[in-house]
């Protein structure tokens, strides 16, 4: 309990310093085309730290628990080199076409605001590099149980970055948010450096870097297509009044913030206990582990929806009621994070339930139930948007979040996950 009250407190503290970030720009330039450009501008580049990081740590985690401190080492050079190999050449690609895919993703933008987003794009896309290597980093220090380290480093560079962008925005605009992104990026790094040790050359046919290899292929595959949602959603707000793409960003990254302080307090320590679990065969200590932690993940996820009906609308206009956001904005955000709700409660819980999957090893089950549900969400927020505009389209994330949960809850009750011994390289 201890530990998750540290963990707790400084992934908080760490998202919260982050979401400063998002805070300042917004209240100091307020919702509007540049904004707009800045936040559809990180979605390719956030996309692509969402799959990276979700699914290495879903899966070296696991995988490098219990390994000696030598090849944990070999190892950690190994996944090292491939993934910063890996993702200079995908930086490269997209940064060359850039001015080609942007406006594809945000058509309902005006000429002036796509090239725009496009310039800003091209500035972030460099952190895709520096969070790739970051993954691996968080990854070794979360195999080695070293969870308040990993916490704390980023808080430092997150420190760092925001107080040059509130030096650097005054002067030279929304380019300057951009930079901020990657300075952050770079500096934790820099600061989790240590974890990987002195470098060495390293084996890269090791059973651990092809098991791996094995397991991250279906989740690649699966989470690059599913966790396009972001792009959907720019997609259809980049036809809606503008100021609505950044108010329903800054839904998400609220929701977010509340969502991942609770990951890294409750789910990422459970984690390589399920994967130690799952090697010795202790099937009691996986089932409870995993049921106490959905109950806790579900029951928070409620309060704190129930928070947002009851007092979100006082709270948000104290947070971002100031410069130039607006009274009207403040509204509109409430109910935004209304209709986003099942987001919360649905992404809370689903965090116990795919990393009990991903524990066991099992990448395959719930990357296909979520490429399922996601290819039915795809029409749906189509209709809804059309119908019914923003609140259409966050309703129907919303219930796009429950229904995955519920469908993972039966296939983990129906598999059993935890009487299965597989055997580990």
């Amino acid at each position: 309990m201890k530990l998750a009250f540290q963990l707790g407190f400084l992934s908080a503290l760490n998202l919260g310093v982050g979401f400063l970030y998002q805070w300042y720009v917004f209240t100091q330039l307020g919702p509007g085309i540049q904004t707009d450009a800045l936040f559809a501008g990180m979605t390719i580049p956030q996309l692509i730290l969402v799959v990276i990081t979700g699914s290495l740590m879903h899966v070296l985690v696991p995988l490098l628990s219990g390994e000696d401190e030598d090849q944990l080492h070999r190892d950690a050079w190994g996944f090292m080199l491939l993934i910063t190999t890996l993702f200079l050449i995908i930086f490269f690609l997209l940064y060359v076409t850039a001015g080609w895919w942007i406006p594809i993703t945000v058509p309902g933008f005006t000429v002036e605001a796509q090239e725009l987003t496009v310039s800003l794009a091209k500035i972030q896309l460099l952190g895709i590099v520096f969070a790739a290597v970051s993954a691996v980093q968080w990854a070794i220090y979360h195999a080695r149980q070293q969870f308040v380290q990993a916490e704390f480093t980023p808080i430092i560079a997150n420190t760092l970055g925001l107080l040059f962008l509130i030096w650097s925005l005054p002067r030279f605009g929304v380019v300057a948010a951009a930079w901020a992104f990657i300075l952050r990026m770079v500096l934790q790094v820099l600061f989790l450096a240590p974890g990987l040790g002195r470098p060495l050359l390293p084996n890269m046919k090791s059973p651990a870097i092809v098991e791996a290899w094995h397991r991250i292929k279906p989740l690649l595959l699966g989470t690059v297509y599913y966790k396009t949602e972001p792009v959907v959603d720019r997609f259809f707000l980049s036809w809606s009044a503008s100021g609505s793409l950044s108010l329903y960003y800054l839904a998400q990254r609220l929701y977010g913030v509340v969502s991942q302080t609770f990951n890294k307090a409750l789910t990422a320590p459970m984690v390589p206990l399920l994967g130690k679990f799952h090697k010795a065969g202790h099937a009691v200590q996986f089932r409870h582990l995993y049921y106490r932690k959905l109950l806790q993940m579900t029951l928070l996820g409620l309060a704190g929806f129930l928070a947002v009906i009851l007092i979100g609308r006082p709270l948000l206009k104290l947070l971002i009621g100031h410069g130039s956001v607006t009274a009207d904005n403040v509204q509109a955000l409430w109910w935004i994070m209304i209709w986003l709700g099942g987001n919360l409660v649905g992404g809370m819980a689903g965090q116990i339930t795919s990393s009990a999957f991903y524990a066991s090893g099992d990448t395959v089950t719930p990357t296909k139930l979520t490429m399922c549900t996601y290819t039915l969400l795809l029409p749906a927020k189509a209709v809804s948007f059309y119908l019914w505009g923003v609140a259409g389209l966050a309703i129907s994330t919303s219930i796009y979040y429950m229904v995955s949960l519920m469908l993972q809850i039966y296939l983990i009750e129906r598999k059993a996950i935890w009487t299965t011994r597989r055997t580990q390289t």
